[in-house]
């Protein structure tokens, strides 16, 4: 099954305050805000939520296609990537703009606050899919808007089947195009408070969502995950268990890669949601989208813990 990823391609600049955002805003000053943290801490790490989805299902043993923009800064990041598993082929590379930048403070609650710096990604708009060669799944990870636009129209035009993953952009896009990007999806994403930017802003019902898309996929953080189909019975599977709390930069990236991994393998809807939770586990438990470890033995150990034997045996085949 050949998956293109198409997505943003950034570095992450990790910020860590020792206290809580809550507690220095003034409720009734937030039209003029202007507040300060000191950060007890900064990681530069690579992200990018296309990069991110993409290193997830290499790390599986897949060879994803990542479809994005970057700048000549980028070399060694795409080197790293490739290294592990990642087809960057459908990379452009930027003539005269810089990599986009993320920065994102966390606080004590793992509450955050980010900043993106689009620079590069504003050129993904101009790459067409059909170059690229026959595709099975496109996965519309946040973008530039334009682009993600684009890709959409394209799986649609081309009949391709694409997952539908807007989540940090919901908040500067608009009902109507929401809902060119959301319509007719094989999968939507999002995480509970975006599954309402969605409703809100598009004035969609639930059940007029699950009337257009053929499954929806919605985390609730600790509260684990929620799958609903049209006329089916909610499917919900519980998060994996922690070793440790570290950063939760990412975590969704990494459900996203293990539920597409374990569905190009075959395994059913529930199974994909326990590979996915697992892998986004190993994200929560280190800093960095892309710096934890991974050994097929351990994460079928782990899996087996979190989910039961079985499930395990279900997904040993797959992995090396």
């Amino acid at each position: 099954m050949r998956i293109a990823v198409t997505g943003s391609i950034a570095t992450d600049h990790l910020l860590s305050f020792d206290g809580r955002f809550v507690e220095q805003l003034l409720p009734d000053q937030l039209a003029k805000l202007s507040v300060v943290f000191l950060a007890s801490d900064l990681q530069v790490r690579r992200g990018g939520t296309g990069a991110n989805i993409a290193f997830g299902m290499g790390v599986l043993g897949l060879r994803p296609l990542l479809v994005g923009s970057v700048g000549k800064d980028a070399a060694e990041y795409l080197g790293w990537l490739a290294d592990h598993g990642v087809d960057t082929s459908g990379v452009h590379v930027s003539e005269t703009l810089a990599s986009p930048r993320f920065t994102v403070t966390t606080d004590q609650d793992q509450n955050q606050i980010g900043s993106f710096y689009p620079g590069a990604m504003a050129e993904a708009a101009g790459i067409e899919l059909a170059p690229l060669g026959a595709l099975d799944l496109v996965v519309v990870a946040p973008n530039d808007p334009g682009a993600m636009l684009r890709h959409t129209a394209e799986c649609r035009d081309r009949g391709i089947a694409f997952a539908a993953d807007p989540s940090q952009t919901l908040t500067f896009l608009d009902g109507a195009a929401i809902q060119q990007l959301v319509e007719g999806a094989t999968y939507l994403f999002t995480n509970e408070y975006e599954a309402g930017l969605v409703a809100d802003k598009t004035g969609w019902s639930g059940d007029d969502i699950l009337g257009l898309v053929q499954t929806r996929i919605t985390t609730h953080g600790a509260n684990g995950i929620v799958v609903q189909r049209k006329g089916e019975d909610d499917i919900r599977v519980a998060v994996a268990p922690a070793e440790q709390i570290a950063e939760p930069t990412g975590v969704g990236d990494a459900f996203r890669a293990g539920f597409l991994s374990a569905t190009s393998w075959g395994l059913a809807l529930e199974r994909s949601c326990q590979v996915g939770a697992l892998l986004a586990t190993h994200v929560v438990e280190t800093v960095g989208t892309q710096e934890y470890t991974y050994t097929g033995a351990r994460f079928l150990e782990r899996l087996a813990a979190a989910y039961g034997d079985e499930a395990a045996a279900d997904v040993q085949p797959h992995l090396s």
